[in-house]
């Protein structure tokens, strides 16, 4: 399944979903790791919002596959991921790193739920 989305009059990417896991798979409030190919990527389940969020599970500055494990919570009403190793925090809407003035952010995927089924989103160019 792909959706399309136009990015400019000259090229589209589209995005195509696959199947992550089961909505019970995701603990409430916490992550689990999904690999795509030979990309890990963090899913979350932000039950406190009835939201779903997906990142890159490598952490920029241990260069680690943690970010699952990280504790979500928010940062001025925003929703956050901590990686488990140094603390800092980074958005789960943008992936902007919310701890400091670092320059790395995450990269960010989008999610959808259809019955007890999750997907994330892959970018793909049309």
């Amino acid at each position: 399944m792909s959706i399309a989305i136009s990015t400019n009059t000259s090229t589209s990417t589209a995005i195509e979903w696959f199947y992550a896991c089961n909505v019970n798979d995701v603990p409430n409030n916490g992550g689990v790791c999904v690999k795509y190919d030979d990309v890990q990527i963090a899913l979350f389940r932000f039950a406190r919002r009835d939201a779903w969020y997906a990142t890159q599970n490598l952490c920029p500055h241990r260069q680690q596959m943690a970010l699952s494990r990280g504790m979500t919570g928010t940062h001025n009403g925003e929703p956050k991921v901590a990686c488990p190793f140094h603390k800092k925090t980074f958005s789960l809407e943008d992936g902007r790193c919310l701890s400091d003035d670092t320059e790395c952010s995450l990269t960010t995927y989008p999610v959808k739920v259809e019955g007890d089924q999750v997907y994330i989103g892959i970018m793909q160019e049309a």
